[in-house]
């Protein structure tokens, strides 16, 4: 399938789409062309609409699309979707995939500035509370880590072993040398937090129906929360999953510890106290939390571009992670639940 289309190509396309929503559009503009996945911007009677071209396949795209949909029906702060004339949600054009929006008029969050940090987490406990109940309709690839973080866990632990034995084969080698000298360590993190999690609540609190689980976005931030007149939206639901929201908090308090380079109990419990001013979290969903921060996923992702995808990686990188992932269990000791 050709993924990189010449302008006038994108605008024959744009217009074929359009035309099975019966819509004549005004002041179109491509803000995103990133191969198959493109973006336009438009004005259809007064009124601002996204169209999306998808990559993905359409059992993904369905499962996303009607997440999307139950939030909004029950009032939840994300875009609106629009169905063709014929009433699907995911129009099809040539083998490729599309889904119209609304386009919510505001300003991106900066999670860079406080006051935008602490809107965007009240926006993030608002959209979990309000996702639970869905149910996924016939045809839809279902997402769901639920109940899978032991599993997840030691595969990732395995895969780190596993590469512990291809460095050994090169000691010489930079990134190698600096992975042997701290994989010991991050492996009895992974030890840690793999005892704590079997020894906790989780699998009381995640052995329920899917519909009674929160949705996570797993890319919330700069880019995918936008503050409107009307609020906090959330956009760019294509990667949702049902999970606990320990998921989606541990995302972005490990990335500000990994910018500021250090771990902060009282930045931890600012950010709960944002959160749960829209969204309460149980002993337990804060118990899979601080579990979730012992494992050290920041490690594993820095470590995984060199030996899955064969990226080069600053030995010092390297060493910078690890000190940080070794830092935090004094600080998590402290986080009293």
């Amino acid at each position: 399938m050709k993924t990189n289309n010449t302008t006038i190509e994108l605008k024959d396309i744009f217009t074929n789409v359009l035309n099975q929503y019966n819509i004549r559009p005004d002041n179109i503009s491509i803000i995103q062309n990133e191969g198959l996945k493109t973006l336009w911007k438009f004005t259809n009677r007064n009124q601002k609409m996204c169209l999306k071209r998808f990559r993905h396949t359409k059992e993904k795209i369905t499962f996303s699309v009607n997440a999307q949909r139950h939030i909004y029906k029950k009032g939840g702060k994300v875009p609106n979707v629009y169905p063709n004339s014929q009433g699907q949600y995911i129009t099809e054009y040539m083998g490729q995939l599309f889904v119209l929006y609304e386009w919510i008029e505001g300003r991106d969050l900066n999670f860079t500035r406080t006051n935008d940090f602490n809107d965007g987490i009240e926006g993030l406990g608002a959209f979990h509370s309000i996702s639970k109940g869905y149910i996924a309709p016939e045809g839809a690839k279902i997402s769901s880590k639920l109940g899978r973080w032991t599993e997840q866990y030691s595969s990732m632990k395995k895969r780190m072993l596993k590469w512990k034995d291809i460095a050994l084969t090169d000691r010489t080698k930079g990134s190698y040398k600096v992975y042997l000298e701290c994989i010991d360590d991050i492996i009895n993190l992974c030890d840690k937090a793999i005892a704590a999690l079997e020894q906790s609540s989780y699998d009381k609190i995640t052995t329920i129906d899917l519909h009674e689980s929160s949705l996570c976005h797993q890319d919330y931030g700069s880019g995918n929360a936008i503050l409107s007149e009307k609020g906090i939206f959330v956009i760019d639901l294509d990667g949702v999953t049902y999970d606990l929201p320990a998921r989606d908090l541990r995302k972005i308090i490990g990335k500000r510890a990994e910018k500021r380079g250090k771990w902060d109990i009282e930045d931890i419990n600012l950010i709960l106290n944002h959160y749960e001013k829209t969204n309460k979290l149980t002993l337990e969903e804060k118990e899979a939390l601080k579990i979730d921060l012992m494992f050290p996923h920041w490690f594993f992702g820095t470590i995984k571009n060199i030996f899955s995808k064969n990226k080069q990686v600053n030995p010092g990188k390297i060493a910078k992670i690890a000190k940080l992932e070794k830092e935090k269990l004094a600080v998590l000791n402290q986080w009293k639940i």
